[in-house]
């Protein structure tokens, strides 16, 4: 076991998973507190890092690009604080940051674990249902389905529509940006229907215009992780993309040639759905869709 305990928090490695505890001195950001324990599988890292400084050095662990959902909702836009991934180290205990390092690109290196993007989630998320009140209202999500009740705050036009329900089923995907202190941020849920939306947050009733306090608006980012858990995982999408790009595209050979490209595009979902790309309900829906177009 390589462990290491500090004011910031704990990491303990036992060889296949390296458990993250954030600590509970009031320095520690709201947000790595209330996310809680972290348990990172080997296989989801790519690599980490010890940097030294004069007074504190900081342990930094990057992960396999589609690995988490928390980086995925959060694009990388978490404030430095409140990223879990981080560790801030006191000078006197660096050598034991470096030996954890050290421990941990060990075992990636005996493990062959590639660096190569992931294919589903290997990190769960926050547990569900979930809810955060923010400065445009609260959000909250059971695992099907998401809920804003706006505050008296809000938009006018929002506070008219009522709350707003959007099943998982209706979602593309999840937007999120913190609010900075200095500009605002938002939490836009994006629908089929309101893909090409180009109202602001304030005034776009599927989205949370987060101007108030920084440090709570930044829970938002559970909401949102918890959400992007359960849509298809992005190299789904991506797989589903390709496939129905020629199509959109209007790159179609002539009509006598269609059967041909009917079987190909069938092929191509078939291996897909072999390789744990696609899900049996995705295959089937793609393959139906497939079938409509053509």
């Amino acid at each position: 076991m390589a462990e290491i305990i500090q004011r910031d928090g704990t990491w303990a490695f036992d060889g296949t998973t390296i458990r993250i505890t954030p600590g509970l001195h009031r320095s520690v950001p709201l947000f790595r507190q209330t996310y809680g324990e972290v348990s990172v599988p080997l296989e989801a890292i790519a690599g980490v890092v010890f940097e030294p400084e004069r007074k504190r050095g900081r342990l930094r662990m990057r992960l396999r690009e589609g690995a988490d959902p928390l980086l995925q909702a959060t694009g990388g836009r978490l404030p430095d604080p409140a990223d879990p991934y981080r560790l801030v180290v006191d000078a006197d205990r660096a050598g034991v940051a470096e030996y954890v390092a050290e421990e941990i690109r060990r075992a990636l290196l005996l493990d062959q674990i590639p660096k190569e993007p992931t294919r589903t989630y290997l990190l769960p998320g926050p547990p569900v249902p979930v809810s955060v009140r923010s400065s445009d209202g609260t959000v909250s999500f059971d695992g099907t389905q998401v809920r804003i009740d706006w505050a008296d705050t809000s938009d006018r036009v929002k506070r008219a529509t009522g709350p707003r329900i959007i099943a998982v089923g209706d979602l593309v995907q999840v937007e999120w940006l913190p609010n900075s202190g200095y500009e605002d941020g938002f939490l836009r849920f994006v629908t089929r229907e309101t893909v090409f939306s180009k109202l602001p947050p304030e005034k776009d009733p599927y989205a949370l215009d987060l101007w108030g306090s920084s440090r709570r608006d930044l829970l938002t980012a559970l909401v949102a992780t918890a959400v992007t858990a359960r849509l298809p995982h992005p190299s789904t999408r991506d797989a589903v993309d390709r496939a129905d790009r020629p199509r959109l595209a209007g790159t179609l050979p002539p009509s006598a040639d269609h059967h041909d490209v009917l079987l190909r595009r069938l092929r191509e979902l078939g291996e897909l759905h072999r390789e744990g790309v696609l899900t049996d309900e995705e295959f089937a829906m793609t393959k139906a869709a497939v079938l409509r177009g053509f």
